[in-house]
């Protein structure tokens, strides 16, 4: 019996972005260099496999600094921390690396310039979610106020409407931000934005990839973790770019079939912190049971690499 044919359109940028494929490594560099046990506090980076991979070579993985011995290298994930955290492992006097995402850093760095300038800063981003958790956590209580959502601006409470400025979270979708920065200039008119997009690259690119192919496909489906936030977002912009089934599915066993009976094209991307080796998993689990054919949708082209911390380098 012949299998029915079926198109999969791959977006282009998808999959693993400079910060991640950085954090990974620091923490296989780190392994090789102390052996383990190395600690991670919090999950390297929003991914089961790629955690799981980990772990088993040796990396332990916490919640929280004090889950750490003091004797032991303890390794910061991508998603930054707050000062505190580094700050208590210094008087604890462990070996730390510092694995934040270095455009996690410059929103770090933007927070305490506005700060130094006597500004309060608003933040855009998601309640709870590590990088948010760590971009506050660089300036005292108070300083740094969270909105999700347009309404939530018509009811933060600031302490002087000329003096504030704006940062955000860096895997959100494009199209939801700017209509929350909007709203945030129109009720305070002088409220002063990043010199450049927080919104990284990798999140912006993987967001238009997907943009091209959602009109044009009968279901399109996310490699990710449901706790990635980029690839969250990803599959809110593939519904709202009309695709009428989108779907996060971690591995290919996790594909509804049922949902996708009679379908004659799919699109198919990765959060930027899924590894490629997945998105070639689902794929062959289409190739069983369609006749596939697979049609590359490029948008943007990546070149960008990020330098492990100086700790890790070996001597030329």
């Amino acid at each position: 019996m012949s299998k029915p044919a079926l198109t999969v359109y791959l977006a282009a940028p998808r999959g693993f972005c400079a910060g991640v494929d950085r954090a990974i490594k620091i923490v296989e560099m780190a392994l090789e260099k102390w052996g383990a046990p190395v600690f991670v506090r919090h999950e390297i980076v929003h991914n089961k496999f790629v955690v799981d991979d980990l772990r088993a070579k040796g990396a332990v993985f916490v919640e929280e600094l004090e889950d750490c011995p003091n004797d032991r290298p303890v390794i910061f994930s991508a998603h930054g921390v707050p000062k505190a955290v580094p700050a208590e492992a210094a008087r604890r006097e462990m070996v730390y690396v510092d694995a934040t995402c270095p455009l996690v850093s410059k929103v770090h760095i933007e927070a305490e310039r506005h700060a130094a300038a006597g500004l309060q800063i608003i933040m855009i981003g998601h309640t709870g979610h590590p990088e948010t958790v760590g971009t506050m956590g660089q300036l005292p209580d108070g300083e740094v106020l969270l909105v999700e959502t347009e309404e939530d601006v018509a009811k933060v409470t600031v302490r002087d409407e000329t003096k504030l400025a704006f940062v955000t979270q860096t895997t959100l979708s494009v199209d939801d931000t700017a209509g929350i920065v909007a709203a945030l200039q129109a009720r305070f008119p002088a409220i002063v934005g990043p010199h450049k997009e927080d919104i990284c690259y990798a999140t912006t690119n993987r967001q238009a990839a997907v943009k091209a192919i959602a009109g044009k496909v009968d279901a399109l489906l996310v490699v990710g973790a449901p706790n990635s936030s980029n690839s969250r977002r990803l599959v809110e912009v593939a519904a709202k770019g009309g695709c009428g089934y989108s779907q996060l599915v971690g591995r290919a066993t996790e594909i509804d079939w049922r949902a996708l009976e009679g379908i004659k094209s799919v699109g198919l991307s990765a959060g930027a912190s899924a590894p490629e080796v997945l998105v070639e998993e689902v794929i062959d689990a289409f190739s069983e049971r369609y006749n596939v054919t697979t049609k590359l949708i490029e948008t943007a082209q990546e070149n960008v690499e990020f330098k492990v911390p100086r700790i890790l380098r070996v001597p030329a």
